[in-house]
């Protein structure tokens, strides 16, 4: 995730600008969250500092946390077109698009933010209207480069700026901001072009129903897979809301408008097998999205067979393989040929490779080096390449850090708070939310509830009342451990002297104590014990 601020001004004056203001995506570490955001914490105590928030594209872990966001700033924001059309769905969906003040900056604008005179540089990236961000500052000028690639062909929109970029760094580059995700990678990350007319090629080999499933950001790859199918002699489904939606921010934005009409899932059924293509959401094995349904066989419109095709014009993101080969196994049993990068020349990164990165060095020239996105074996690659480029400084930073670009030597001078908040369902939370602790614990060892009935005697009445929630049945020996828990209860109230029956929360804790101590000898794990006592 992307989240990004430039502070211009001394400590008793300093003003500010947000520069994009992404997500990331929840794992087994995180169980029941799907979005994590930076804790804005730091900006939003100097709220009344921010100038506002300035989008560089459209991909989620750059604008995926705007709508949970800025209710806490209230600042306006800027993007491009298209930018601003996917921007805006959130807004609805949140039900702020009346409150936040949207500007839509043309493509190679300039405008100013208070002491930031800030300039969008159009690049190449796999999605619509991707810029640079030439911030000039009376202190110098820092190029922060966002997400972005050298495509000698780009199928969608406009070619990477070049000239304005050797302009930029003829006029002097304080520092540069940028992209370190293939740095390991040698060479060239490849052009659309190139895969629109390999997936022709595949295409002409399926012989029955094709489904393909990309990035529903990657217009451009859409673009390419319709116009691959339409050579083909094939109709296009859209099939999952992200490919819809995505469509029609393109198409309010002024693109994809001479593509051949696509067909509703509905009528798709009535096209014979080898008429038809299937444009899904799911490239990464999420289990709501349209593929999964369709491979469960569960999707109420689209079926796939044996001797179908599904093509992953996509890469795998790390921490999604499990799912992605679970997904592809899932095919593969029914008898449905899968198609990978590995296959087949289906996918290009979107993201600089070592020479690309070489020609971005040449063109700006920058005084210092700051790598970002990327791992930090990939911030300490690109640094160490900035200074084989004979870059003068590198600066490597960790989330948090406060970097002081100018007047004289660049350093890391502060650190400011950087933590995480994680939306759990439509709330958002701190990481480290006693809730989210207790969740990771039990999705490791399971819980177990106790409800005890003591009366006004401190006498137990009638049986305690266990319930084991995520825990094995029965323990090596065949006994159930629940009937292990209740022995210790049993047990543990025997050895209860009377006098302490009459504190409910001593009974509590020194039968819950019992409990687990006894599933921990029987099972190895610490479950979550909980007690309940209720008097009569």
């Amino acid at each position: 995730m992307n989240f990004n601020l430039y502070g211009y001004g001394t400590d008793d004056d300093r003003q500010w600008i947000i520069v994009d203001l992404g997500v990331t995506f929840g794992d087994e570490r995180t169980p029941g969250i799907d979005l994590i955001m930076g804790d804005p914490a730091f900006i939003e105590e100097r709220r009344d500092e921010l100038l506002g928030i300035v989008l560089t594209h459209a991909h989620e872990d750059h604008i995926g946390a705007v709508a949970h966001i800025w209710p806490r700033l209230r600042c306006p924001v800027y993007a491009t077109p298209f930018t601003a059309h996917m921007v805006r769905g959130k807004l609805i969906e949140a039900g702020i698009e009346d409150e936040v003040p949207m500007h839509i900056i043309p493509l190679g604008h300039r405008f100013d933010l208070g002491p930031f005179d800030i300039e969008l540089v159009t690049l190449t990236h796999s999605i619509l209207e991707p810029n640079a961000l030439a911030i000039r500052t009376p202190l110098g000028l820092v190029l922060h480069t966002g997400d972005w690639k050298i495509d000698p062909d780009p199928v969608l929109g406009d070619d990477i700026d070049a000239a304005r970029l050797t302009e930029i760094g003829d006029e002097g580059v304080l520092a540069i901001v940028c992209d370190s995700t293939n740095v390991f990678s040698p060479g060239v990350s490849g052009s659309e072009a190139d895969v629109g007319r390999s997936l022709v090629e595949l295409f002409q080999t399926c012989k029955r129903r094709i489904a393909v499933t990309t990035f529903a950001s990657n217009v451009a790859r859409l673009e390419s897979i319709a116009k691959a199918a339409a050579e083909c002699g094939r109709h296009v489904v859209l099939v999952g809301r992200s490919m819809h939606r995505v469509v029609s921010a393109a198409r309010e934005a002024g693109y994809l408008h001479d593509l051949p009409p696509f067909v509703n899932e509905e009528d798709a059924g009535y096209l014979p097998p080898e008429s038809v293509l299937y444009l899904c959401t799911g490239s990464q094995g999420e289990p709501r999205a349209a593929l999964a349904r369709i491979a469960e066989n569960t999707h109420p419109n689209i079926v796939l067979e044996e001797g179908d095709t599904v093509v992953f014009s996509s890469r795998i993101i790390p921490g999604n393989d499990v799912s992605i080969f679970e997904l592809q196994n899932l095919l593969s049993e029914r008898g449905i040929r899968v198609v990978t990068e590995k296959d087949h020349f289906v996918h290009v990164s979107g993201h600089p490779c070592r020479d690309e990165l070489a020609q971005m060095y040449q063109w700006i020239r920058p005084r210092v080096s700051i790598p970002v996105h990327g791992e930090s074996r990939h911030l300490a690659e690109h640094a160490a390449f900035a200074r084989e480029l004979q870059v003068p400084e590198q600066i490597v930073v960790k989330n948090g850090l406060m970097v002081h670009l100018a007047p004289n030597e660049a350093k890391v001078i502060d650190e400011a708070p950087s933590g995480r908040l994680y939306l759990d369902g439509d709330i958002l939370v701190e990481a480290e939310e006693e809730a989210l602790r207790m969740r990771r614990r039990l999705s490791f060892s399971g819980a177990v509830f106790v409800t005890l009935v003591i009366d006004g005697k401190n006498r137990i009445c009638g049986d305690p009342q266990v319930r084991l929630i995520g825990l094995p049945e029965e323990d090596n020996f065949g006994v159930l451990l629940e009937d292990r828990a209740l022995d210790a209860i049993d047990e543990a109230l025997d050895r209860l002297p009377a006098k302490r029956r009459g504190d409910d929360g001593a009974v509590a804790e020194y039968v819950r104590r019992a409990v687990r101590g006894t599933l921990r000898r029987e099972w190895g794990k610490k479950a979550q014990v909980e007690v309940m006592v209720t008097r009569i």
